[in-house]
């Protein structure tokens, strides 16, 4: 069966979005979402709260934190939430409260009650590639994240700065300026052919 997923990038720093969990599955949350989107606007409940999401926290004002036990008026005002709880049952009853009011939702290691994953992103300047396995392997995500870091020269956010530039100088249509682009960028596909063949 095909992946069914349709991949978009969020504007997080516009979002309301709860972290539930204080301990090392809510601190990768945490970690993976500050890393892509530092003003994200977070709030943290944790019974318990690591150490290692207090320092992280410090460098980032937009997050809040609250050691303490989880209550359902946490979701209100939330568009999005990362449930990480280490208990099964409890997260199976936040996932199924903020289903109840519309709110996004990610479970930690369920994928059957996630609306969303959190994939692999490689990121190089403006550049941003999401990866997915349809909740199947992270670990493989994680490869080919390595991979498409080596691979991807640190240049292309350069490149990428030029090619808006250019854009915005040509004179035309929308039309007139893909096409204008594509025989631009044509060179990037023919070089790497070329490359192969040697």
């Amino acid at each position: 069966m095909a992946n069914e997923l349709y991949p978009v990038f969020l504007k997080v720093h516009q979002f309301e979005t709860l972290i539930v969990g204080g301990g090392e599955v809510g601190l990768e949350k945490l970690s993976f979402l500050l890393k892509s989107s530092p003003q994200a606007k977070v709030t943290l409940v944790g019974k318990s709260i690591k150490e290692e999401i207090k320092t992280l926290v410090k460098a980032h004002p937009s997050v809040t934190l609250y050691e303490r036990a989880y209550f359902p008026e946490d979701l209100t005002g939330m568009q999005m939430a990362l449930i990480a709880t280490e208990d099964h049952e409890t997260n199976i009853g936040i996932q199924e409260e903020a289903k109840s009011r519309g709110i996004l939702v990610n479970v930690a290691d369920t994928p059957d009650l996630c609306d969303f994953y959190l994939g692999s992103i490689v990121t190089k300047g403006d550049l941003k590639i999401g990866i997915s396995t349809n909740g199947k392997s992270p670990t493989i995500a994680k490869r080919l994240k390595e991979t498409l870091n080596e691979v991807l020269p640190d240049e292309i956010d350069e490149l990428l700065q030029r090619m808006r530039e250019i854009r915005d100088e040509l004179k035309g249509n929308f039309g007139y300026k893909v096409k204008k682009l594509n025989q631009l960028t044509s060179s990037l596909v023919s070089k790497k052919s070329i490359d192969n063949e040697n």
